[in-house]
């Protein structure tokens, strides 16, 4: 007997928020992890009906997106409606598929979730997910039998994340290594991609669970304090006047995320050349310690670019100290800073060496299929 491919579909943000290329990759490196262990992957996006009129940018963008031609569909999330696959295809494949990966539920159809016999809710924003949900928004977790999340701490007795009554499996978010090549030199300047903003900042337990403006407010004299160059590609908005002055009064070179990241291999390309990535989380991953680790830190590691990140307790997970570095404050980001610039080589091997070792979408995906105990799939020779 020998094992089939899986047929899995895939519920993510690909094209529905448009040009922002990291987002877009973090959920394709699902798609090329599995599609790399051999298993058949379909991706659908619900969308407003609108995002569908041809000729606009969701749809320009979505074309782009070379990997997902036919085998991917943005849906009206109210009706059945496509661009890409039609309605009737994404039936028919979800009849015969053996999972279902949901970020963040965002797939409500019934006749399409119904008929799949694992279905997994997959948080990549712990803490504000579950924050939500325990307020009251409905993210369908009873449509779903497993939970999985990135946060590697949830559960944990001083993790601050309800765990909202259910069992939460872990798993580190995947690169494809493949199409991460390992550029030469040290790059120009220390950099990141991120909103300013995202959406509001709830309150849980007391705390607040800001933004990263919350967090880049409290590290604003890292450039004079560190010497070293920083180039942020903040999604800022620019009513946000006394923020964007304190940047750049205190040496932040700011670069728009749509000329440096707007399609993933921009975005790639953006993270290849530069020194090194300064990894600042929203608030609330820091005040909520529930392990967050960022799709676009994996990005800067598997193309040996070292990482300097705001520690929300990560180190659970991951080794740090080379390659990877974890600070709490100002002054504890200057000196991870000052550490790797003392011997930049050294924490570029450390870096790629790491994603090889922990990241590799093939050993985090193949490990997480086993997690959720998905079916085999065996056909007799």
């Amino acid at each position: 007997m020998s094992r089939e491919r899986l047929k899995i579909l895939l519920a993510g943000m690909v094209a529905g928020d448009p040009w922002q290329g990291g987002a877009t990759s973090a959920v394709l490196q699902y798609v090329e992890g599995l599609r790399g262990l051999g298993h058949e992957v379909v991706v659908v996006e619900p969308v407003d009906a609108a995002a569908l009129r041809p000729g606009g940018s969701v749809a320009r963008y979505f074309g782009s997106l070379s990997s997902l031609r036919g085998r991917g569909a943005l849906l009206d999330r109210g009706g059945t409606a496509t661009l890409g696959l039609p309605y009737i295809e994404l039936e028919r494949f979800a009849r015969d598929a053996d999972l279902l990966l949901n970020v963040s539920g965002m797939l409500r159809d019934e006749r399409l979730l119904e008929p799949i016999a694992v279905r997994a809710f997959l948080d990549l924003d712990p803490g504000f997910n579950q924050v939500w949900a325990a307020e009251g928004f409905d993210f369908g977790l009873d449509l779903h039998t497993h939970c999985v999340t990135v946060g590697s701490r949830i559960g944990e007795p001083d993790c601050r994340v309800p765990t909202l009554g259910r069992h939460w499996i872990t798993t580190l978010p995947p690169v494809a290594l493949p199409s991460r090549p390992v550029p030469e030199g040290p790059g120009r300047a220390w950099t990141t991609v991120g909103n300013w903003r995202s959406y509001g900042s709830p309150t849980f337990g007391g705390r607040r669970y800001g933004q990263r403006a919350h967090s880049v407010r409290a590290l604003i004299d890292l450039p004079r304090r560190s010497g070293a160059r920083f180039e942020t590609a903040f999604g800022i908005h620019p009513d946000e006047r006394d923020d964007l002055r304190a940047l750049a009064d205190n040496g932040w070179t700011l670069v728009d995320p749509e000329a440096v990241a707007a399609t993933p291999a921009a975005y790639a390309r953006f993270v290849r050349g530069s020194r090194g990535e300064l990894g600042i989380a929203k608030e609330g991953y820091v005040v909520s310690r529930g392990g967050w680790f960022s799709d676009r830190s994996a990005a800067y590691l598997s193309s040996g670019r070292p990482v300097v990140a705001q520690d929300t307790g990560f180190g659970a997970a991951l080794p740090t100290g080379a390659g990877l570095l974890a600070f709490d404050d100002v002054d504890g980001a200057a000196a991870a800073i000052e550490e790797v610039e003392a011997d930049p080589d050294a924490h570029r091997r450390a870096a790629r060496e790491l994603a090889v070792e922990y990241l590799d979408a093939a050993r985090v995906l193949s490990g997480l299929l086993e997690r959720l105990a998905v079916p085999e799939r065996v056909a007799v020779l």
